[in-house]
């Protein structure tokens, strides 16, 4: 035998003792794994290491080991992941992380419930009665309310419902990009309204909007423009100012606070817009209220009910499990995102401090260092929140993204900061024991 034949007998011999599909599925702990994932999704993890022992990557003997290693542990591809950037609402993270009462009422309702059915009565009920019961009770100033599936949707139904063939009046200041490249008047005008704009982009004064009402004005919107802010020789109409027209008018607040909070004073809230004369004030559920992605529609009894009845309604509905994460956002605990937002400086120093002290102990470079955080996610334009967080060397921002949860933070001045505002304090043995796998001589 000459000598290339003689190399490559040995592979091939290895490659013919690879197990078949069904031996390696059949062993107890994939076949429990196939019960719980999906048996196609099984397969494919066993397949893939299957592909890697043919390639010399991994010895056939540690195929099925390998292959339940290799298991997610859930069938969805989504990852649970560390909010480490300093980012409260952070878009790509799925912004609002639900508190724990949130998720055992999501877990509540993922079977069959009550949520259109008077068990009482055995006959049908208001859909999701008890989630708007708790938003009446949040805000006493709103005579209804109505969820739909997210905050620009909120804002395309009422536009639909209220002004479609009609004009809605808004300032030019006002006239804002929302995420990913949509616009506001893009959204509206997909409605089948007229726009109106009025004033500049500094200064839009009540006569402005005065001078526009007409027979065809549809509503008023006064939208917060959440992800930026104008300074210097400005002017706006409060809502209180345009009650006074004689037209609905709609206060988008974007960012979903249900009443005011000290910690952002200037940031706008739902009863206090109500009080002030709105007719409906739309939100997000997803940002600085702590739920779930939803649209919150509150105000006059006679408008909510002419939107909850509209046609474009029913494919705005939202389902059973964004009820009863909202439901149990709003009657139950403070939420991780409310939590976040009024930690003490000081108690995020020590924590940093300590987990610093700790990685330091076992040889990482690493120090404490004072940081600020934002809100994010389209709230409080402008605000800083002082935080803290541990510094590393900046390679650490990549393979923290490796790991099991998989860690987010940021690169600052050529540093991988851990800024702990976003994260738990529940968290923080969970966060140093993902630095200390990836730090250099760990194999990692």
């Amino acid at each position: 035998m000459d000598r290339e034949h003689a190399s490559a007998a040995p592979a091939a011999d290895e490659r013919r003792r690879l197990p078949r599909t069904d031996v390696l599925l059949a062993d107890p702990r994939l076949d429990a794994a196939a019960a719980r994932l999906g048996r196609r999704l099984v397969k494919d993890v066993v397949a893939g290491v299957q592909a890697q022992a043919r390639n010399g990557e991994v010895p056939v003997a540690e195929i099925a080991d390998r292959a339940v290693a290799a298991l997610p542990a859930t069938a969805s591809a989504l990852r649970p992941v560390i909010n480490a950037t300093g980012v409260l609402l952070h878009t790509n993270l799925g912004r609002a992380a639900l508190s724990e009462a949130a998720r055992d009422a999501v877990l509540a309702a993922s079977g069959t419930t009550d949520v259109e059915l008077d068990l009482g009565t055995g006959v049908r009920a208001r859909r999701g009665r008890s989630a708007l019961d708790a938003l009446l009770r949040a805000v006493p100033a709103a005579e209804a309310a109505h969820v739909v599936n997210n905050g620009a949707a909120a804002l395309v139904l009422a536009a639909t419902a209220l002004a479609r063939g009609r004009e809605i009046i808004v300032s030019r200041g006002e006239m804002v990009e929302i995420g990913d490249g949509f616009r506001l008047p893009d959204l509206l005008v997909s409605t089948g309204a007229r726009l109106r704009e009025v004033g500049t982009t500094n200064r839009t004064t009540p006569a402005d909007y005065a001078a526009a009402v007409g027979p065809d004005t549809g509503c008023i919107l006064k939208v917060h423009p959440s992800n930026f802010r104008v300074t210097g020789f400005t002017r706006e109409a409060s809502v209180a100012e345009l009650a006074q027209l004689g037209v609905p008018v709609v206060a988008d607040i974007g960012s979903g606070l249900l009443t005011p909070e000290p910690a952002l004073p200037d940031e706008p809230d739902a009863t206090s817009r109500l009080r002030a004369g709105a007719s409906l004030v739309t939100a997000s559920g997803d940002k600085l209220l702590g739920g779930p992605q939803c649209g919150l529609l509150l105000g006059n009894a006679d408008l909510v009910r002419t939107l909850a009845r509209h046609p474009l309604a029913r494919a705005l509905r939202v389902d059973k499990l964004t009820l009863a994460a909202l439901e149990a956002t709003v009657r139950g605990p403070l939420p991780p995102t409310v939590s976040a937002l009024r930690a003490d400086p000081r108690a995020l120093r020590e924590r940093a401090e300590r987990l610093a002290g700790t990685l330091f102990a076992d040889g990482i470079d690493c120090r404490a260092v004072d940081t600020e955080a934002v809100v994010g996610g389209g709230g409080a334009p402008g605000v800083t929140l002082p935080s803290a967080a541990v510094s590393l060397p900046a390679a650490y921002a990549a393979r923290l993204r490796g790991t099991e949860p998989a860690v987010m933070a940021r690169v600052e001045d050529g540093r991988c900061l851990l800024d702990l505002r976003a994260v738990p304090e529940a968290a923080d043995a969970e966060l140093a024991e993902a630095v200390r796998r990836v730090a250099p001589g760990t194999g990692s």
